[in-house]
């Protein structure tokens, strides 16, 4: 799911929504430290506290002072809505259409390669 022509804040907040969706971090988990996370990733810190204040922003994460951040109760399923919609409304339709231009039908995807 790599774009680079998204900004790197970007690019980290979907690393951070696909663990979360993966089940790597559960509703209230505490997620890795601002430098943890950039070390990981090789970004800026600074960078990485942005990707994290824009989920604290959208209520996904909250913060707990002197401890961490941690998953907000109810961060999964809003993210799994969110991202469904995401899904349904750009990406989809013009696979749908690729499917179709191609005449695939449901037996030639093999979705357990999925």
């Amino acid at each position: 799911m790599a774009d680079d022509s998204k900004p790197v804040y970007l690019r980290l907040r979907e690393i951070i929504a696909a663990s979360i969706l993966d089940g790597d971090y559960a509703d209230g988990d505490l997620l890795p430290s601002v430098r943890a996370f950039a070390a990981q990733q090789g970004a800026n810190p600074l960078t990485v506290a942005k990707a994290y204040q824009s989920f604290q922003d959208d209520g996904l994460v909250v913060v707990k002072r002197g401890v961490g951040m941690f998953v907000a109760e109810g961060a999964t399923r809003r993210l799994r809505e969110t991202e469904r919609s995401r899904f349904l409304d750009t990406v989809w339709p013009p696979v749908a259409q690729q499917i179709r231009r191609l005449g695939l039908r449901l037996d030639d995807l093999d979705l357990q390669k999925a």
